[in-house]
């Protein structure tokens, strides 16, 4: 599945979650370099999710980024599938969310 078709079904996914505001980040002149290519608010959460094909790699802002995410109390996570996507939520759910 190629990268551009996984950001589409996970965006799907999060915008038919009760409790989710979800948005794909649009890089370009205007946008801030490193930020995940989805965020999402779910259930009062802050989640970045960075969307990679398998065995992608990150770029080191990006790293940088989605640290300083945990760092600041979200999540954020690299995924390549809805899959992965639908594993982190549950985990999260089981967690207290």
């Amino acid at each position: 599945m190629s990268e551009k078709a996984a950001v589409k079904a996970i965006m799907v996914y999060l915008q038919g979650l009760e409790g989710c505001f979800a948005w794909k980040e649009h890089g370009g002149m205007y946008g801030t370099t490193g930020l995940p290519d989805i965020i999402c608010c779910y259930k009062g959460r802050f989640i970045g999710l960075e969307v990679k094909k398998p065995g992608g790699k990150l770029t080191k802002l990006q790293e940088i980024t989605l640290r300083d995410i945990e760092r600041a109390g979200g999540v954020a996570a690299k995924v390549s599938s809805l899959k992965e996507v639908i594993e982190l939520l549950n985990a999260l759910r089981g967690g207290g969310l």
